[in-house]
């Protein structure tokens, strides 16, 4: 049980934290400015920077005080003797479907070998053979002439193992890839060693909300902003003007040193795919 005063501290601690990371995308949005790095943590994973200041206390754990009705607005609580709870047992059918699916993708994902040879390509094989209009960043320079660009892509091995990744290649560069993954092939390809499948743990942290615990949510989200930094620093883009210099893949020291990011983003997403698994199971357990 946590009193009031525990809860709130803890409600307001998470909002502190958050907020470091939402204030200043409210403020860009507000002038229409726009963030070739950060924006995808909001717009691609369309999560509003309101849900995510929003604490959660997870399964298991009652709130008491006076002002834990608040937390009734959302189906999912209940009032139980002494306050409220986040009830695992409200979970609609089809959600925990969706559960079951999740939780067997974080177990494959976690059990199976890491990959770290991918170094990144997934960004090049976005704007491979594109016009200048047609890049989706195109306010940004691009490091290589789109000729030279295209002549690296092809001179390197792709094998980018991310459904939600390998979509976004353009047509041409879609055959360069070893694998040709796809939205129901995810239990088959998924690993822990790339960049892609590390971010997403913050995705399906909040797929899982409110039952997600508000501390296990920012936790998934810095990985994705820490991910998120080094995959843009890997990209063909230049964002030297932005603060981040580049990981240059195209040398051999560019390549060791993307390779050490992603190990470091696998070792600091297995404790919150754990935290992940238990939350899944909880949730498809409850009666």
């Amino acid at each position: 049980m946590l009193d009031e005063a525990a809860w709130r501290d803890r409600q307001a601690a998470h909002e502190r934290r958050v907020r470091r990371w939402t204030d200043p995308h409210q403020a860009r949005a507000s002038l229409g400015e726009k963030h070739p790095v950060y924006d995808f943590l909001f717009t691609y994973y369309g999560f509003r920077p309101a849900w995510l200041r929003r604490w959660h206390p997870g399964p298991d754990l009652v709130l008491t005080g006076e002002s834990t009705r608040d937390f009734l607005r959302w189906r999912e609580y209940r009032e139980v003797p002494g306050g409220v709870i986040v009830d695992p047992s409200t979970l609609p059918a089809h959600r925990r479907t969706f559960v079951a699916w999740l939780a067997e993708l974080l177990r494959v994902t976690q059990t199976r070998p890491a990959f770290f040879g991918c170094y990144g390509l997934h960004e090049w094989a976005m704007v491979y053979r594109q016009t200048p209009d047609e890049v989706r960043h195109n306010s940004w320079p691009l490091r290589f002439a789109p000729a030279e660009l295209a002549q690296f892509v092809e001179s390197q091995p792709v094998c980018c193992t991310h459904f939600d990744a390998f979509r976004f290649f353009t047509p041409p560069a879609r055959p360069l890839n070893r694998v040709q993954p796809e939205r129901g092939t995810m239990l088959q390809h998924e690993q822990r060693g790339c960049l892609h499948a590390n971010m997403d743990l913050y995705k399906w942290a909040f797929k899982l909300a409110p039952f997600t615990p508000g501390e296990l949510l920012a936790d998934c989200f810095e990985l994705a902003r820490d991910i998120r930094q080094a995959d843009m620093r890997a990209s063909p883009y230049d964002l030297r003007a932005l603060g981040f210099e580049p990981i240059r893949i195209e040398t051999p020291a560019g390549r060791a040193e993307y390779e050490h990011h992603q190990h470091d983003f696998a070792v600091r997403g297995e404790p919150l795919r754990e935290r992940l698994m238990a939350l899944c199971a909880r949730l498809l357990t409850a009666e």
